[in-house]
């Protein structure tokens, strides 16, 4: 009997050993089971935090890619407008300065004889440079100087005289044709003009209408007497008392003989 219960007594105590160890090991097994679910958990949000970071990486980059792509197909588009309207801009100044120049070139000429139809003929005309303006400058003022001396031909000489109502002697007829042409003042004795420092000496082979022609008819100073020269070897002249303003040769002996020289007083920097 005492075998029995000391048998009965170590089953009892193994049942209770067993009974009480069993739920510990379970409940260190639910713990270990709870904590790995843990850090799975928690590996898991930092996974999904990892990937979210990174997708938002990625997407920022993509965005910023998609901007600059979009930037610089803009920019080609800009540039290409732009080189377009300039390139249109040019062509319209290049048409406009062409048809400009064609307008500026061509010259229509006509021409009409009494009994016969009207011919025109359209003629190249070639830019005015700045010595062709001086030139047409040059050529308006001797105009204007002929004009004002033909217009007193037939008038008679007068001596010391300066005006179209009381006639002119010759240093007097010069001094009304160019006093209101040149910027310098013009002497009243064919003397002072023939000296006069604004005035330029002309050979008598490159005689040009409106030059001075000088004379020495009484001996006395370098030259006494003066005219216009009026071009194809002819001068006009108001000669002497009795004598009317008229149109005289250079070629005939007596002013021949007299001649002293010429004084060119048109010029560019003397007309004004």
């Amino acid at each position: 009997m005492a075998r029995i219960n000391k048998i009965s007594i170590t089953l009892c105590a193994l049942l209770f050993t067993s009974l009480s160890i069993t739920p510990l090991s379970h409940a260190s097994e639910q713990a270990r089971s709870s904590a790995s679910q843990k850090s799975h958990q928690a590996k898991g949000t930092d996974r999904k935090k990892k990937t979210s970071s990174n997708k938002s990486k990625t997407t920022a980059k993509n965005t910023s890619k998609k901007k600059t792509s979009t930037l610089k197909s803009k920019a080609p588009v800009q540039s290409k407008r732009t080189s377009s309207s300039s390139k249109t801009a040019s062509t319209r100044r290049t048409h406009s300065a062409a048809l400009k120049t064609a307008s500026a070139k061509m010259v229509q000429k006509c021409t009409v004889r009494k009994g016969h139809k009207k011919k025109c003929v359209t003629e190249e005309m070639k830019p005015l440079t700045i010595a062709d303006a001086h030139k047409v400058r040059v050529q308006k003022a001797q105009k204007t100087a002929m004009n004002k001396l033909m217009g007193q031909i037939g008038k008679p000489y007068r001596w010391g005289g300066t005006s179209p109502r009381t006639g002119f002697d010759c240093s007097g007829l010069v001094y009304y044709a160019y006093k209101d042409l040149v910027k310098f003042r013009i002497p009243r004795t064919a003397n002072e003009m023939y000296h006069l420092r604004d005035a330029r000496a002309v050979d008598r082979g490159e005689l040009q209408s409106g030059d001075l022609v000088f004379f020495r008819t009484r001996g006395r100073g370098t030259a006494d007497h003066v005219g216009v020269y009026v071009g194809n070897g002819k001068f006009i002249q108001s000669p002497r008392t009795g004598r009317d303003i008229q149109i005289t040769s250079l070629s005939e002996d007596y002013w021949a003989n007299h001649y002293v020289g010429a004084r060119r007083v048109m010029t560019p920097k003397t007309i004004r």
